[in-house]
């Protein structure tokens, strides 16, 4: 059966509003009840809203090319269906509460199965309990999986091999080698040890446009605002966040690894010493764990305030090891505040939902809690890095708050596989907790 149909719900839409041009030549039926499930959300301001502002759009433009209800051809082959029959099989009618629009999409697509025995009719749904009862009653259902990544398989940025003693002799001491060691990613790290003597390792950075490893230049175990590294893993993040030609660094791993705190460390060292870059830019998504608490009073600042407070704690951290600052190569011992910073404009911290539509030349913008976004928003946030912006992303998968992300289809993890092959792009996935003993046994075990 080489005909296939494609009943979407709701949250495929409004998860990725391109979703409608992946699916080739075939057919693509969207229920009634779906566009008045995105009616409901298209007056907001948030990332949602305007993704049900965009399928609206993009649906009405259809219909200058022919009828939604029967079915409107596009460039590439597939059809577009807007379904406005409501009717149901017996079996949707007799299992089902079809006051619920999800019991109506599958009863939706069930009709579909029966109107056209030809085509193989799947359901596709974000919702893995709508994926579930599509399959008790015999429907195929699958999760939309375009932008997912292998997990397991994930880039990390780097690798160990070891050297037998003879070929560890040949490289002791050079500091670049031609790659022998086959196909690497540009900006991967390769840690290479002697197998009679695993204590003996060099760590060594891969640069396409020559095919060859060099030893770390740009972190060689100096203070970075006040920080040093404390395993290799941070080392190899260090030297990624401190080389200017790498305009787009991520950092994932578990809680406790260090991301946030070398991330703005490099931050503040290039803005405030080396003046690299004119400011300095933390920004996070607003998804809280467990409850929310509400509307907070107060102006944009305060409002902001308690998401930023993980910002709060590493930029004190960081300020107690930097205990003085230099103006006009005078030394104060006054010691700075997060608040200084802001008011000299060296530090700006910005919630996302204000970020879309602007442009960031000259910065070093942070991204925390990357992993709570959605690959088009990525896109969104990476699309606004002007000339000169170095862009930082920090996040672990394993942390999402958000319905229909997980570990394989956030914006984080899709953005370092879909990017690894570039020369301004590098990736390290941290995995030794350094916070605390207590901390990093409950992000193994828990």
């Amino acid at each position: 059966m080489d005909k296939r149909l494609f009943v979407l719900d709701t949250n495929v839409l409004i998860h990725n509003p391109m979703s409608l041009s992946s699916f080739a030549e075939h057919r693509v039926v969207i229920p009634i009840v779906v566009i008045e499930e995105i009616d409901q959300f298209k007056k907001g301001v948030d990332e949602k809203s305007r993704n049900a502002r965009q399928i609206g759009r993009f649906l009405d433009s259809l219909r200058s090319r022919g009828s939604l209800q029967d079915g409107v051809l596009m460039d590439n082959g597939g059809i577009i269906q807007v379904t406005v029959n409501k009717e149901v099989t017996d079996t949707a009618a007799q299992l089902f509460f079809l006051d619920r629009n999800d019991n109506l999409i599958i009863g939706t697509a069930l009709y579909c199965k029966q109107k056209y025995p030809d085509h193989e009719v799947t359901l596709v749904s974000k919702d893995a309990n709508v994926r579930i009862k599509a399959d008790s009653v015999g429907l195929n259902a699958e999760n939309f999986e375009t932008d997912q990544v292998k997990f397991e398989e994930m880039y990390t940025g780097w690798e160990s091999r070891e050297l037998e003693s003879d070929a560890w002799s040949a490289i002791s001491g050079q500091k670049y080698l031609p790659n022998t060691y086959g196909e690497l990613c540009p900006n991967q790290f390769l840690r290479l040890i002697d197998k009679s003597a695993p204590e003996k390792i060099r760590t060594l950075r891969y640069l396409a446009s020559s095919n060859s490893l060099y030893t770390l230049q740009n972190y060689l175990g100096q203070e970075v605002f006040g920080i040093k590294a404390r395993n290799f893993e941070q080392e190899m993040a260090l030297d990624l966040l401190l080389d200017d030609t790498i305009k787009l660094v991520s950092l994932s791993g578990k809680a406790g690894t260090g991301k946030t705190l070398l991330a703005m460390a490099s931050g503040l060292q290039k803005v405030m010493e080396d003046n690299k870059y004119s400011r300095l830019v933390i920004s996070r998504p607003i998804s809280p764990l467990g409850k929310d608490l509400g509307y907070l009073p107060g102006t944009k600042s305060e409002k902001f305030n308690p998401w930023m407070q993980p910002i709060y704690d590493n930029m004190d951290i960081l300020l107690s090891l930097h205990e003085e600052i230099r103006t006009d190569n005078n030394k104060s011992k006054r010691k700075p505040s997060i608040e200084d910073f802001i008011d000299y404009g060296f530090l700006e911290l910005e919630p996302l939902t204000y970020i879309r539509g602007r442009s960031l030349p000259d910065q070093f913008i942070i991204i925390d809690e990357a992993q709570n976004l959605s690959p088009h928003e990525m896109k969104t946030i990476i699309t606004r890095a002007g000339e000169n912006t170095k862009l930082v992303l920090t996040g672990d998968p394993y942390q999402i708050d958000i319905p229909y992300l997980d570990s394989t289809s956030n914006g984080l993890s899709v953005a370092v596989e879909k990017l690894k092959h570039e020369d301004i792009v590098g990736h390290i996935t941290l995995d030794k907790g350094e916070r605390s003993k207590l901390a990093d046994l409950a992000a193994k075990f828990f």
